[in-house]
This record gives structure tokens, sequence and C-alpha cells, in this order.
């Protein structure tokens, strides 16, 4: 008896060694399985399943895209749009692909995963010399330099790749370290390049959604709506590149008044220190001041008439940005109820500069305002025709009640202020980059700005 029991403990002992065994294989296979690469192109099927090309042509075939570029103004680049439903990232490390340089030229590359609702993108970039191969890998994780997430993973929108050309600048006799080089978003000579599996790679453990952090809407085409973000056009701008973003608050109803806040964008720039398209598209700080309740906000686009299009670079034609706004306001007005005491300008970079150059720009635009909230820069930076003098002429047409600057030198800006005669707030965001997500969670910065903005449209 006392064998035969010690045979069937001993035959226990392996059966459990056995499950534990079973277990764990099934365990790594789980984790194994999790860790495979997640292709990002298998819904592409050809080139027309590519989304926007922007100077240079584009080839999808046999999991291979193939780009190509004689010249370009700014920012060469082709998207691959997320396919219906999205991809699942939200536990995934990095995005990575290989590219290879297939030209005589060097040529610069950028990969970007591009965010939706208000979140902004992460970048891999690098130049390759004729013939060389590397792979660019995207941290999904990467955060601003205080540590607020740049992307959520489970809400990627599209991949972008971005040709330039790399430039090194002439060296001066008394420098001792050669010039860096920098990659130009004007393309002057033949360049071409392969990328070949594009995938999302590794593993992390489950993102979470910061504390505070609000969603902003989709840019989307169709009629206006409460809590939606449109594509609006003026009469007339049907036929045209012309329209800006028109977003009604949740809360929106028919016969009632709303406050409403105008908004410019950051020039086009992409790069290390800036993700910006140069678009209406992008303005979100409005959004951000009233979480998307109690007032209309209006991303606007700087505007050429003579070309019809929307100017991502530089003014366009200042006036006729002017003369836009003052349209835009009327009919926000007389069709969605905007109130005409309580309109607001807002804008960041070449936007921010935009408050004096563009809302102050003559006597007809200046009226306009009740306040003023500039983001990192403002008139008088000395960019693009912004000088100091003029922008001091300019501040003497502000008939508004207060001003709030984020992340603004207050000793630079202090002689324009000066003249505009009025209460001027000061706060940094702490955020540490050139970008407008500091707007969209609850930093005291940001909850000051809210408070600064009821307060200045509850006021007579």
């Amino acid at each position: 008896m006392c064998l035969g029991n010690a045979l069937m403990l001993q035959s226990r002992r392996w059966v459990l060694v056995g499950l534990l065994l079973v277990v764990l294989c099934l365990r790594h296979c789980v984790v194994a399985g999790a860790a495979e690469p997640l292709s990002l192109t298998g819904h592409l099927h050809s080139s027309a399943d590519l989304g926007t090309l922007r100077d240079l042509r584009a080839e999808w075939h046999d999991g291979v895209l193939t780009l190509s570029s004689t010249a370009a103004n700014l920012f060469a680049r082709a998207v691959i749009p997320a396919p219906r439903g999205g991809w699942d990232l939200a536990r995934r490390a990095t995005v990575d692909a290989e590219m290879t340089n297939t030209g005589e030229n060097p040529v610069g590359v950028m990969l970007w995963v591009v965010g939706d609702h208000g979140w902004e993108a992460a970048l891999a970039s690098s130049t390759l010399e004729p013939g060389e191969t590397r792979t660019l890998s995207c941290n999904l994780r990467a955060t601003f330099p205080d540590r607020t997430p740049r992307l959520n993973p489970g809400d990627v929108k599209c991949v972008e790749v971005m040709l330039a050309e790399p430039v090194t600048p002439p060296s001066k006799p008394d420098e001792k370290v050669p010039p860096a080089t920098h990659l130009s978003p004007r393309i002057t000579k033949p360049i071409a390049l392969e990328m070949r599996s594009l995938a999302a790679h590794g593993e992390a453990p489950e993102w979470q959604w910061p504390a505070g952090r609000i969603e902003v809407p989709s840019v989307a085409d169709g009629a206006a709506a409460p809590g939606k973000r449109v594509r609006y056009r003026l009469a007339g701008d049907e036929s045209t590149g012309i329209y800006c973003i028109l977003n009604l608050p949740e809360d929106w109803q028919a016969g009632k008044k709303y406050p409403v806040i105008v908004e410019y964008p950051g020039n086009i720039f992409y790069g290390p220190a800036c993700f910006s398209s140069g678009l209406p598209d992008q303005c979100v700080i409005g959004y951000g001041m009233t979480k998307g309740r109690g007032a209309i906000c209006l991303g606007l686009p700087f505007v050429n008439r003579g070309t019809g299009t929307i100017a991502e670079n530089g003014w366009g034609n200042a006036d006729d940005t002017a003369d836009y706004a003052i349209r835009m306001v009327a009919e926000v007005c007389e069709k969605f109820g905007g109130d005409r005491a309580n309109v607001v300008l807002t804008g960041f970079s070449r936007g921010a500069i935009a408050c004096g150059y563009i809302g102050l720009r003559h006597d007809r635009i200046a009226p306009l305002w009740k306040g003023f909230h500039a983001c990192q820069h403002y008139d008088g930076a000395n960019w693009n025709g912004s000088t100091m003098p003029d922008a001091i002429e300019r501040a003497s047409r502000f008939q508004g009640k207060a001003i709030f600057q984020t992340d603004n030198s207050k000793e630079k800006f202090r002689p324009v202020m000066d003249v505009m005669n009025t209460e001027v707030t000061w706060a940094n965001s702490g955020l540490g980059f050139h970008s407008t997500a500091m707007f969209l969670d609850d930093r005291p910065s940001t909850l000051q700005l809210r408070e600064w903005f009821q307060e200045l449209v509850t006021a007579p």
C-alpha cells in the first residue's frame, strides 16, 4: 500500500509538472504571437488606395511603395491612410519601415505616425546616400519634454512619408565645426525612394488615457451641426481650395447667442521641433479653451484670392486674409448665433503673430475683437514683415478688454502690450515644445486660460 501510494503521488506530480509546462508553452505562444510584426499595409491593393500625394509620383505594387520627385516646393509627401476601423496599435511599441534610396542623389526621409482627434505625431527621420538602405522606427510612446504623450497609439489616422533634400550650408573660415546638414522642404534635384515592410513592432503596456485630456472631433465635410468640426465655405468659394473649420458647440441651439473664438494656425513646418500643416484643420486652441461647449470655434485660413488657395506658408495675401476674417465672423454671427460683442482672436506661432499682423491690420477688422490670446509668438517677432515698429503702430488700433499670452516673453513684447493699454495675463505652459498640445489637458496654464475666457465673455 505504501509503495502504491508513493507511485500514485509521483504520478500526480508528473501530471502537475506536465500541466505547468503546457501553461508555460501556451503563455509563450501568446506572447510570441502578440510580438509578431503587424503589417500596416494589408488594406493596400493598388496605388489608388493611397491617400494624399503632394509633389511626387507614387506607386504601390507587391508590398513596395515607390516614390520619386524632381521638384517640390514644400514637403513632398505620400499618405497611407488607416483602414476602415483603424489599426490596433494600443499595445505596440514602434512603427518601422525599411527605406532604400534608389536614386542618384542623397535623400532625406521623414516617417510620421499621425494621430487623430487632436493628437499630434511621432517622427523618425534620416538621410540616405544613393543605394543605402535603413530602417526607420517611430516610437509610439513618444512624449513632449514634460512627458505629455504626443500620440494615442490606439487612435492613428495615417502614416506619412515625406521626402526632403539634404542641405549642408557652406563653412565659414573661422568655423572649427562644420555646419550640420539639415533637410530642406524644397526639392531641386531628382530623388527616389522605396519603402518596404511598414509594420508595428514590439510590445508595450496598455496605453493609458492621460488625466484631464480632452478629445477633439475629427474634421469632416458636411453641414454644420452641434459638436461637429466641418470644412465650411463662403458663397463663391465652392470651386476653390479656400475653406475654414467651423465647430458649433455640443450645446448649440438655434436662436441662442454664443461667443466666437476665431483662430489662426501655425505655419507649415515638419521636423523634430514641430508638426504643423499650416491648415485651419489643425486649429485646436479654441476647442481646448471651451472643451467643446458654450462657444463657436472658427479656424481660419490664410488666403490668396488670386490663386484660390489657402496659404500654408506665410500670410497669403494679407488683405485677402483680413477680408476673409471679416466676412466669416459676419456670417457666423448672422447664421449661427455668434455674438458680435464677444469675439475673441487666438492663434499659434504664425497664427499668434497674425493676432496683430492681420487682426489689427486696419480699422475695419480691429473693432471685431474683445480680446486676444497668443501662443508662442506675437506681432513684432520680426517674421515675414512683422517688425516691432509696425507692430506698435498696429497695436494702437486694439479696442478690446484683455490679452492672454501663453509661452511668450514679457520682456520682448512689453513695448507692444504697453501701447494696447489693457490687462495682460502671462502664462507658461511647461510643455517645452512648439505645439498646441497644452490646451487639451488640465494643466494650470490651460485652466487659467479657460477662466480668463469665461470672465472676458461674461463681462459687459
